[in-house]
């Protein structure tokens, strides 16, 4: 099988932003999966270098055009590698091979009468460097760029996209998945639902220089889309390479929203022009917002991918952006959440999975892989294993990366478990039960191998490590072939372990908790004290505004811990969605390990204090039940998974 995925060409206004990198990421991701399952595959990037705002930008810059697009252009090309992103093709919309292609088609649509020339008279954004519809704008503003567009009278050269409205919405119904997610499709086709204008695809040379001539009238230069959108032909040498017989025919096209209408509606409609098959699929993705606000050059809120991969290093920001963002869906970004991923799911989990299982594998067969007992009926991993290996597979397939790195964590979360329900350093005692402790090594370290096959993609750095730490080479099929390698029981016996540093050391960051304010205690008579943090209350009654005060939060339990010289208090490491400490009373009625992924309600804005020299960010809450004259506690929680931190109305 063959895949050809590519990212939209970069507009070269600005420099290179987590927008760009998120997209990139995922393009980079797709195309790693796609090799692991065996596909030979294409992935193509680049830039987008002509139009109204690169001649402004560069005229702002004090720069030649030519000099302008060279320099940031080369920005967006040395920024993939800082991610380990390997595109096979970077493309320039300058480059000459582009020029003379997009020349070819035009002069091909031309000659068969579908551009025409007219006078027009239309609203025109300077941001979208496109004429709008009355319908498009929201209070007379262009509704990405809040400006009001500017009413132009021009002659210009127009491409009947008309001619092909009826076509293209036969092809959306009869392709469900040709505009993934659905909403983008439904989308679409609501604006198809309306008669389509004819696309006006020049701009007069008395306006703007800065583009490819029409090849039948040089007093025009080609309008910017109709020039960009066609790099994804120039990337595969059409039309008579033999890249572009092979990929074309495969093509999925990833973009942001924000440029749904050119790529769902202009380039099928040219590409029907031209005699050609659509390309397969179109993946849409939303939008990064800062804070909860989006992000933007003129807030001053835009994150540079070199900053974050210096701050928190490349594999967290690759599975951030990966985990984090329900792919079709605006996400938020924030430092909070970014450390809080870190630490709980790529160094709580994966890491320690992956230290401890190969720390006692070290300390108890001498760092050689042992060999599985052919009687032991424990397939409990393997299980596992299957499964998230399926859910993994077919939400990767479906552009669905944050499932199928949830299916991933399950696996590993199901591994910790199995440590602690086993107990390997008990049977290490029993020299009777050395067979079966062999077994359980075995049934780890196959969960790591699978784990470092399976997170390739999207950790490779990360995955490269793990597999030298388990004697393999970084090409090895045990770790770079899932189609054949992803079975279970493929890592052989008597592999030696290589020792290699943490995955992933913690980021040691303490965050002050807001103080509650004291109210003064009053000790009028016949009132009593409803809380220690001073709350009054009227004959048992806390007044509303009192409760107010009160921050209940959704934790998640990313480690617990007993507490020395303590029966009764456990140290709980929490997401809230930062990560802090709660040393809570309960030992006497949970183990630490079955406390592992579960979702507490805690206060959240309680005076940290120390107990047995610990100090507790919070407080967990739990129901006091009553049974046989006993007591015991009962924690909190919420009926369904919701995001750490979620407040609690």
């Amino acid at each position: 099988m063959t895949t050809y995925i590519t990212t939209p060409i970069y507009y070269v206004n600005a420099q290179p932003h987590l927008g760009h990198a998120y997209t990139t990421i995922v393009a980079d991701t797709y195309s790693r999966f796609r090799r692991l399952m065996g596909d030979t595959v294409r992935f193509q990037t680049g830039t987008d270098e002509h139009g109204d705002k690169i001649a402004e930008a560069a005229e702002k810059e004090n720069e030649s055009p030519n000099e302008y697009v060279d320099r940031i252009s080369a920005m967006f090309r040395s920024t993939w590698p800082l991610l380990d992103i390997e595109p096979d093709n970077f493309i320039r919309t300058t480059d000459k091979k582009h020029v003379e292609t997009v020349q070819s088609i035009l002069q091909k649509v031309y000659d068969k009468g579908d551009i025409y020339f007219d006078k027009y008279t239309g609203l025109y954004c300077t941001g979208c460097e496109r004429f709008l519809t009355e319908k498009e704008l929201e209070d007379g503003r262009c509704p990405d760029h809040k400006t009001v567009p500017d009413e132009i009278t021009e002659e210009n050269y127009f491409f009947r996209m008309s001619a092909y409205q009826q076509d293209l919405i036969d092809h959306i119904h009869a392709n469900p998945d040709f505009i993934t997610p659905q909403r983008y499709k439904n989308e679409v086709l609501s604006f198809l639902s309306e008669p389509l204008e004819d696309l006006c695809i020049s701009r007069p040379t008395s306006r703007l220089t800065w583009g490819i001539p029409l090849p039948f009238d040089d007093k025009f230069v080609t309008y910017v889309w109709f020039d960009a959108l066609i790099n994804y032909l120039t990337g595969l040498g059409y039309p008579d390479a033999e890249q572009f017989e092979e990929y074309w025919g495969v093509a999925e096209h990833l973009i942001a929203k924000d440029i749904l209408k050119p790529h769902a509606i202009y380039w099928p409609t040219m590409i029907l022009s031209m005699g050609l098959p659509l390309y397969q699929k179109l993946h849409v993705h939303g939008y990064w917002n800062v804070d909860e606000t989006k992000m933007s050059k003129s807030i001053g809120n835009v994150i540079r991918p070199a900053e974050l991969i210096e701050e928190y290093g490349v594999d967290t920001i690759r599975y951030f952006c990966l985990r984090e963002m329900s792919f079709g869906l605006d996400s938020s970004f924030n430092a909070d959440a970014i450390i809080a991923r870190k630490n709980a799911d790529l160094a709580n989990d994966l890491g320690n999975l992956y230290s401890r299982t190969t720390a006692m594998l070290f300390k108890y067969t001498d760092g050689v892989v042992p060999k599985a007992s052919k009687t032991d009926t424990d397939t409990l991993l393997k299980d596992f294993a299957d499964v998230a290996s399926a859910n993994y597979i077919e939400n990767m397939n479906d552009f669905k990366f944050q499932r199928a790195l949830q299916a991933v964590w399950e696996l590993i979360s199901h591994a910790n478990k199995y440590i602690v329900s086993n107990e390997p350093w008990a049977l290490i005692k029993d020299p009777t039960q050395h067979e079966r402790l062999h077994t359980v090594l075995y049934n780890l370290v196959e969960t790591l191998r699978l784990l470092s096959l399976l997170l390739q993609p999207i950790l490779p750095g990360t995955c490269d490590k793990m597999a030298k730490g388990l004697g393999l080479a970084e090409d090895s099929p045990l770790v770079t072939d899932l189609k054949e390698y992803g079975g279970w029981g493929m890592l052989e016996s008597g592999t030696r372990l290589e020792k290699v540093d943490a995955l992933f050391p913690r980021v040691d960051i303490k965050k002050k908790q807001p103080p509650v304010k004291q109210e003064q205690k009053k000790k009028n008579k016949g009132k009593s004290v409803a809380s220690k943090k001073g709350a009054e209350c009227v004959d048992g009654v806390i007044q509303f505004d009192q409760f107010q005060k009160v921050e209940l939060r959704v934790a998640t339990i990313a480690a617990a811990e007993t507490v020395k010289k303590s029966d009764r208090l456990l140290k709980l490491t929490v997401n809230a969605p930062e990560e802090r400490v709660i040393v809570a009373g309960i030992a006497e009625y949970y183990r630490p390990e079955d406390l592992l992924g579960m979702q507490v309600l805690i206060v959240a804005n309680l005076q940290p204090v120390k107990l047995m020299g610990i100090e507790s960010q919070g407080m967990v809450l739990a129901a006091k039940v009553e049974e046989d004259g006993n007591s015991r506690l009962v924690l909190s929680t919420v009926s369904a998974t919701v995001p750490a931190g979620s407040s609690v109305a």
